[in-house]
């Protein structure tokens, strides 16, 4: 099992020639990374629709795992605009981001919503990076309660799997500082507490975004499972840093952290979680670039 998984988010910052410069770096940095080609650190890497086919192309051959920063609701059909995970999970997509504060906020995205994208991304071997977070600052205790009601909304009806839940308290999305230790240890615990005792999310995970950078994993210690990074990730040895912190955390106790999020090297599959693994072909059958139909669910 990974000591950490680390998650980028690019969001919509970059030009289509910048992502795929910035990609190539990091695949130059990361790609050999002891941490994350032994499966001690998984990493995930987000960009926007346009940078997805760039990005497996960047990391084909690598450990780093490419995701999608929003799915439909729907199966294929005629939803102009929309991006199904059945063609995200053919292209080669292994993780995808739903309900987002900014979806949640500038699109209207309600829990009825984000669960039936959460729900299609399981539908389709897609592991959701679920994102939760109280809007106002709230004690830790409330703060809890808060998340733990939205995530049972956004999992109600999902079909079994592993899922990536990310605490992202919207009070501190682009804070000059994270959100105090305490109180993301009190609000992790709290998640990682409630997947615990939902049928068929054995092998998920619970990490925290919000003005994350390094130290942060250090001061969270075992209360977290990894971080997810905005801006702050935008320089490549920035990034690099938080990996490095994430490989010299101690291997977590058995049963605390059941995900198991790796990816082999060229030629071999990723596997997200035992549930997913028993989904994915067998090694020889797959790519870690561009997929093909035969990686999806039959």
């Amino acid at each position: 099992m990974p000591r950490a998984v680390v998650g980028v988010s690019l969001k919509m910052y970059f030009g289509h020639h910048q992502a795929i410069d910035w990609c190539a770096r990091v695949a130059e940095r990361v790609g050999t990374h002891p941490a994350l080609t032994s499966g001690d650190v998984a990493l995930f890497v987000i960009p926007s629709y346009l940078g997805i086919l760039p990005a497996l192309d960047a990391f084909a051959g690598t450990p780093v795992l490419v995701g999608a920063q929003d799915v439909a609701a729907h199966e294929p059909g005629a939803f102009t605009g929309e991006v199904s995970a059945a063609e995200l999970a053919e292209a080669g997509v292994r993780v995808a981001e739903v309900g987002h504060a900014e979806r949640r906020r500038l699109f209207g995205e309600t829990d009825e919503i984000v669960a039936a994208k959460t729900a299609a991304a399981l539908r389709h071997a897609i592991t959701p990076v679920l994102c939760v977070g109280e809007t106002e600052r709230l004690s830790g205790t409330d703060a809890a309660a808060a998340t733990i009601a939205q995530l049972r909304a956004d999992l109600a009806a999902a079909p079994e799997g592993p899922v990536i839940v990310a605490y992202e308290p919207v009070w501190a999305i682009g804070a000059p500082e994270p959100a105090p230790v305490e109180h993301i240890a009190a609000v992790t615990r709290a998640l990682r507490a409630a997947l615990q005792e939902l049928p068929g999310r054995g092998g998920s995970a619970v990490i925290y975004g919000g003005s994350a950078g390094p130290g942060l994993l250090t001061e969270l210690g075992d209360a977290v499972d990894g971080l997810f990074l905005g801006r702050f990730a935008h320089d490549v040895e920035s990034l690099l840093a938080v990996l490095d912190e994430a490989a010299a955390l101690p291997l977590p106790e058995a049963g605390t952290v059941s995900l198991h999020l790796s990816a082999e090297t060229a030629g071999a599959t990723h596997a997200l979680g035992a549930q997913m693994e028993a989904q994915r072909p067998g090694p020889g059958t797959g790519t870690a670039g561009r997929g093909t139909g035969a990686e999806g669910p039959g």
